[in-house]
Protein backbone atom coordinates (compact mmCIF):
# COMPACT_ATOMS: atom_id res chain seq x y z
CA UNK A 1 0.00 0.00 0.00
CA UNK A 2 3.11 2.37 0.58
CA UNK A 3 3.87 5.50 2.98
CA UNK A 4 1.13 7.76 4.52
CA UNK A 5 1.90 10.78 6.26
CA UNK A 6 -0.73 12.10 8.60
CA UNK A 7 -0.95 15.33 10.37
CA UNK A 8 -2.50 15.31 13.32
CA UNK A 9 -2.55 18.62 15.04
CA UNK A 10 0.60 19.90 14.73
CA UNK A 11 2.29 16.82 14.17
CA UNK A 12 3.15 14.91 11.30
CA UNK A 13 2.94 10.67 11.75
CA UNK A 14 4.64 8.37 8.42
CA UNK A 15 3.46 5.23 8.57
CA UNK A 16 4.27 2.18 6.32
CA UNK A 17 1.04 0.18 5.15
CA UNK A 18 1.36 -3.01 4.13
CA UNK A 19 -0.57 -5.10 1.27
CA UNK A 20 0.77 -8.84 1.65
CA UNK A 21 0.53 -10.02 4.93
CA UNK A 22 -1.70 -13.13 5.37
CA UNK A 23 -2.80 -15.36 8.56
CA UNK A 24 -0.77 -18.57 8.28
CA UNK A 25 -3.97 -20.50 9.09
CA UNK A 26 -7.13 -18.83 8.04
CA UNK A 27 -5.38 -17.55 4.87
CA UNK A 28 -7.23 -14.66 5.29
CA UNK A 29 -5.53 -10.61 4.88
CA UNK A 30 -4.12 -9.67 8.26
CA UNK A 31 -6.30 -6.13 7.83
CA UNK A 32 -3.55 -4.79 10.87
CA UNK A 33 -1.25 -4.19 8.03
CA UNK A 34 -3.15 -0.78 7.07
CA UNK A 35 -4.42 2.13 9.47
CA UNK A 36 -8.10 1.81 9.83
CA UNK A 37 -10.43 4.95 10.63
CA UNK A 38 -10.76 4.17 14.39
CA UNK A 39 -6.59 4.43 14.77
CA UNK A 40 -6.61 8.09 13.29
CA UNK A 41 -9.64 8.84 15.32
CA UNK A 42 -7.85 7.81 18.58
CA UNK A 43 -4.79 9.56 17.45
CA UNK A 44 -6.51 12.69 16.65
CA UNK A 45 -8.46 12.64 19.98
CA UNK A 46 -5.57 11.98 22.06
CA UNK A 47 -3.73 15.18 20.73
CA UNK A 48 -6.99 17.40 20.82
CA UNK A 49 -9.49 16.02 23.09
CA UNK A 50 -7.59 14.34 26.35
CA UNK A 51 -6.80 17.53 28.38
CA UNK A 52 -10.30 17.55 28.85
CA UNK A 53 -9.44 14.63 30.71
CA UNK A 54 -7.01 15.90 32.61
CA UNK A 55 -4.21 13.34 31.04
CA UNK A 56 -1.12 14.80 30.32
CA UNK A 57 1.30 12.25 28.51
CA UNK A 58 4.70 13.88 29.61
CA UNK A 59 6.24 10.79 31.70
CA UNK A 60 3.71 8.04 31.46
CA UNK A 61 3.82 4.92 30.29
CA UNK A 62 1.74 3.46 27.33
CA UNK A 63 0.42 0.12 25.51
CA UNK A 64 -1.15 -0.26 22.57
CA UNK A 65 -2.93 -4.10 22.18
CA UNK A 66 -4.04 -5.06 18.38
CA UNK A 67 -1.82 -2.18 17.34
CA UNK A 68 -1.97 -2.82 13.73
CA UNK A 69 0.38 0.00 12.14
CA UNK A 70 0.74 1.80 15.12
CA UNK A 71 -0.64 5.34 14.85
CA UNK A 72 -2.22 5.49 18.34
CA UNK A 73 0.80 3.90 19.93
CA UNK A 74 3.50 6.06 18.02
CA UNK A 75 1.22 9.44 18.60
CA UNK A 76 1.18 8.71 22.09
CA UNK A 77 5.26 8.71 21.85
CA UNK A 78 5.40 12.03 20.03
CA UNK A 79 3.17 13.37 22.35
CA UNK A 80 5.64 12.70 25.52
CA UNK A 81 5.06 9.44 26.47
CA UNK A 82 8.16 8.35 28.12
CA UNK A 83 7.48 4.30 26.98
CA UNK A 84 5.45 3.26 25.12
CA UNK A 85 4.65 -0.95 23.93
CA UNK A 86 3.16 -1.80 20.50
CA UNK A 87 1.64 -5.53 21.08
CA UNK A 88 0.49 -7.28 17.56
CA UNK A 89 0.55 -10.83 16.37
CA UNK A 90 3.90 -11.84 14.95
CA UNK A 91 3.60 -11.00 11.20
CA UNK A 92 2.53 -7.34 12.03
CA UNK A 93 5.81 -6.89 14.28
CA UNK A 94 8.58 -5.85 11.83
CA UNK A 95 6.00 -3.58 9.77
CA UNK A 96 5.43 -1.84 13.33
CA UNK A 97 9.37 -1.94 13.97
CA UNK A 98 9.29 -0.16 10.41
CA UNK A 99 7.17 2.66 11.42
CA UNK A 100 8.67 3.24 14.93
CA UNK A 101 11.68 3.70 12.87
CA UNK A 102 10.69 5.62 10.03
CA UNK A 103 9.29 8.24 13.05
CA UNK A 104 13.02 8.66 14.85
CA UNK A 105 11.01 6.64 18.25
CA UNK A 106 13.52 4.06 18.91
CA UNK A 107 14.72 5.00 21.94
CA UNK A 108 11.31 5.52 23.61
CA UNK A 109 9.21 2.93 21.64
CA UNK A 110 9.18 -1.10 21.70
CA UNK A 111 7.66 -3.59 19.83
CA UNK A 112 6.17 -6.91 21.55
CA UNK A 113 4.09 -9.71 20.43
CA UNK A 114 0.60 -9.99 22.15
CA UNK A 115 -1.82 -12.24 21.43
CA UNK A 116 -4.99 -12.58 24.47
CA UNK A 117 -6.57 -15.66 24.35
CA UNK A 118 -3.54 -17.69 24.20
CA UNK A 119 -1.82 -19.37 27.32
CA UNK A 120 1.27 -17.42 26.92
CA UNK A 121 -0.47 -14.12 27.02
CA UNK A 122 -1.05 -14.34 30.48
CA UNK A 123 2.70 -14.84 31.51
CA UNK A 124 3.85 -12.10 28.78
CA UNK A 125 1.46 -9.59 29.78
CA UNK A 126 2.06 -10.33 33.77
CA UNK A 127 5.74 -9.86 32.55
CA UNK A 128 4.99 -6.53 31.25
CA UNK A 129 3.50 -5.04 34.53
CA UNK A 130 1.23 -1.94 34.48
CA UNK A 131 1.06 0.93 32.20
CA UNK A 132 -0.60 4.55 33.07
CA UNK A 133 -2.19 4.11 29.48
CA UNK A 134 -3.99 1.14 27.56
CA UNK A 135 -4.61 2.12 23.76
CA UNK A 136 -7.03 -0.19 21.91
CA UNK A 137 -8.62 0.79 18.39
CA UNK A 138 -11.29 -1.16 16.21
CA UNK A 139 -10.76 -3.99 18.53
CA UNK A 140 -14.89 -5.11 19.01
CA UNK A 141 -15.58 -7.17 16.38
CA UNK A 142 -15.86 -10.72 17.82
CA UNK A 143 -17.78 -10.75 21.20
CA UNK A 144 -15.80 -14.16 21.60
CA UNK A 145 -12.35 -12.23 21.97
CA UNK A 146 -13.66 -9.72 24.74
CA UNK A 147 -13.73 -12.10 27.94
CA UNK A 148 -10.22 -13.06 27.12
CA UNK A 149 -8.60 -9.58 25.73
CA UNK A 150 -10.57 -8.23 29.49
CA UNK A 151 -8.41 -10.58 31.32
CA UNK A 152 -4.96 -9.12 29.79
CA UNK A 153 -6.86 -5.36 30.62
CA UNK A 154 -7.05 -6.53 34.13
CA UNK A 155 -3.48 -7.42 34.25
CA UNK A 156 -1.96 -4.73 33.01
CA UNK A 157 -3.97 -1.70 34.57
CA UNK A 158 -3.15 -0.15 37.88
CA UNK A 159 -5.31 1.86 39.87
CA UNK A 160 -4.73 5.20 38.14
CA UNK A 161 -4.71 3.46 34.48
CA UNK A 162 -7.00 5.04 32.19
CA UNK A 163 -7.91 2.95 28.88
CA UNK A 164 -9.10 4.37 26.08
CA UNK A 165 -10.58 2.10 23.05
CA UNK A 166 -11.79 3.93 19.70
CA UNK A 167 -14.79 2.29 17.80
CA UNK A 168 -16.62 3.04 14.56
CA UNK A 169 -20.12 1.94 15.66
CA UNK A 170 -20.92 -0.85 14.02
CA UNK A 171 -24.16 -3.46 15.22
CA UNK A 172 -21.63 -5.99 17.04
CA UNK A 173 -20.14 -3.07 18.99
CA UNK A 174 -22.75 -3.24 21.81
CA UNK A 175 -22.43 -6.99 21.88
CA UNK A 176 -19.02 -6.82 22.79
CA UNK A 177 -19.11 -3.89 25.32
CA UNK A 178 -21.03 -6.05 27.24
CA UNK A 179 -18.72 -8.58 27.54
CA UNK A 180 -16.91 -6.46 29.28
CA UNK A 181 -19.74 -5.45 31.80
CA UNK A 182 -20.17 -8.79 32.06
CA UNK A 183 -16.36 -9.02 33.10
CA UNK A 184 -16.96 -5.97 35.54
CA UNK A 185 -16.15 -3.20 33.76
CA UNK A 186 -17.52 0.47 34.05
CA UNK A 187 -18.13 1.65 30.24
CA UNK A 188 -18.38 5.32 29.72
CA UNK A 189 -18.74 6.56 26.35
CA UNK A 190 -17.05 9.82 24.41
CA UNK A 191 -19.05 10.35 20.81
CA UNK A 192 -16.58 11.55 18.36
CA UNK A 193 -17.55 12.67 14.96
CA UNK A 194 -14.96 13.09 11.60
CA UNK A 195 -15.08 16.20 9.88
CA UNK A 196 -14.10 14.15 6.57
CA UNK A 197 -14.60 10.49 6.43
CA UNK A 198 -11.43 8.86 5.79
CA UNK A 199 -11.75 5.85 2.86
CA UNK A 200 -11.13 2.21 4.66
CA UNK A 201 -10.62 -0.76 3.31
CA UNK A 202 -13.01 -3.13 4.09
CA UNK A 203 -16.45 -4.72 2.98
CA UNK A 204 -18.52 -2.35 5.08
CA UNK A 205 -19.89 1.05 4.23
CA UNK A 206 -18.04 3.60 5.95
CA UNK A 207 -19.88 5.10 9.07
CA UNK A 208 -19.55 8.96 10.33
CA UNK A 209 -20.27 7.98 14.11
CA UNK A 210 -17.45 7.03 16.07
CA UNK A 211 -16.55 6.74 19.68
CA UNK A 212 -13.90 6.48 22.32
CA UNK A 213 -14.89 4.46 24.87
CA UNK A 214 -13.25 4.81 28.54
CA UNK A 215 -13.06 0.91 30.29
CA UNK A 216 -12.46 0.97 33.82
CA UNK A 217 -11.83 -2.76 35.47
CA UNK A 218 -12.79 -3.95 38.83
CA UNK A 219 -10.51 -2.60 41.48
CA UNK A 220 -10.09 -6.14 42.88
CA UNK A 221 -9.37 -7.97 39.99
CA UNK A 222 -6.75 -5.33 38.79
CA UNK A 223 -3.00 -7.15 38.17
CA UNK A 224 -4.63 -10.32 39.02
Amino acid sequence: MGVREFQISDTNVVIHELDDLYDSTTGRVLTGSWVWNSAFVLAEWMATQCKLFDFDFRDKTVIELGAGAGLPGLMAALLGARHVVLTDVEPLLPGLLRNVDANGLEDRVEVRELVWGLDESVSRANEFGEFDLILMSDLFYDSEDMAPLAHILKIISGKNSKIWAASEIRPWTVECLTEFMNEGFKVEESQVQLDEPREEVDDHAILDSFSIFHLQPPDEERNC
